[in-house]
């Protein structure tokens, strides 16, 4: 190891091609946004019901609630915009996380008052 500080070159823009790693929001369809959007939500519910490598320590039942509501509204309001297609496995994940929601749940909500059921109806095991 040696005493002498080390130097970093400067970083400049155009040397690393910044521009090129980056797209324009304008370039960027709507039904990509959407879904993406939809996948964050979707892992940040996942990690507050429990779910990943976090488990219990991660596990905050009332920040999944916001999120997977959120997501429900989201979905439902952006299916007919993206397609069956797109919108298919995403409500099949927001129906996984409502019912690892209420699994996770000391009390669970009654049928149809559960994280995101104002928007999809009620979820059944």
């Amino acid at each position: 190891m040696s005493s002498e500080p080390t130097q970093t070159p400067a970083v400049d823009d155009e040397a690393i091609g910044f521009d090129d790693l980056t797209r324009d929001i304008a370039e960027v369809p709507a039904v990509e946004v959407i879904t993406t959007v939809a996948v964050h939500l979707m892992s940040a519910a996942a990690v507050k019901c429990g779910l990943a490598e976090g488990g219990e320590k991660d596990k905050d039942l009332d920040e999944a609630r916001k999120l997977i509501t959120a997501l429900a509204g989201l979905i439902t309001a952006g299916a007919p915009e993206i397609s069956n297609f797109h919108a298919a496995p995403l409500r099949d994940g927001l129906r996984s996380l409502q019912l690892a929601f209420r699994e996770a749940s000391i009390v669970p909500d009654a049928p149809g008052s559960g994280p995101g059921e104002k928007f999809t109806g009620p979820v059944y095991s």
